[in-house]
């Protein structure tokens, strides 16, 4: 009994630090091309990370544009996202930003068996901002903190993705299938004002 109490510890400890150490150096999501056809074995995704490290952007972004340019080696210009679980240790995943000026967007689509759920249990990552909408993006390196507002309005979503976000296939009997489903979220930036001193 007290060689397993002394073993429980040694395990409970060596969790404790694991996260810590998590905690303090990250762990970036993994990354797989969105154009290649792994991305499409996997589910459409890439596998999460936690911790997102980086130096954390405390001034306004007032043109978000520039994230178009933003060209990794590897990621290209895709973006990590960190979210908030209800047990504490964050998921983060890598998603499409969609900048429109002031304005910054993140995309994410369910295809498949994802179908299957109701919004927003398709994806870990919708579940977590509908729960909780706090989120950090990590782009080019840096840290921006924010808060994510699905678009609900469905001509906005049309206008912002171009198209029909809900994507269908009739078979030769007419018959209508759903076969994709796209959604967005509008970010604001946490704890930075969005008016000016000089507002009425």
């Amino acid at each position: 009994m007290k060689y397993a109490k002394f073993g429980l510890l040694g395990i409970v400890a060596l969790l404790v630090a694991t996260v810590i150490t998590l905690r303090v150096t990250g762990l970036e999501p993994r990354y797989i091309d969105p154009r290649t056809p792994a991305f499409a074995e996997n589910n459409r995704t890439a596998g999460p990370g936690l911790w997102l490290p980086g130096e954390v952007v405390h001034e306004k972004v007032a043109d978000w544009d520039w994230v178009n340019e933003v060209s990794h080696p590897v990621r290209g210009n895709s973006i990590m996202l960190e979210t908030r679980t209800w047990y504490g240790i964050p998921h983060s995943v890598t998603v499409n930003a969609r900048p429109r000026g002031p304005d910054l967007y993140l995309s994410g689509s369910a295809q498949g068996d994802r179908l299957g759920a109701e919004f927003p249990n398709q994806k870990a990552w919708w579940r977590n901002i509908e729960r909780d909408p706090r989120i950090r993006l990590k782009i080019d390196g840096k840290i921006y903190e924010g808060t994510a507002a699905l678009v609900q309005d469905y001509d906005e979503v049309m206008e912002l993705f171009g198209a029909d976000p809900i994507t269908r296939r009739v078979d030769e009997n007419g018959n209508e299938t759903i076969t994709g489903l796209r959604y967005y979220w509008r970010v604001f930036q946490r704890e930075i004002p969005t008016y000016s001193a000089n507002s009425n």
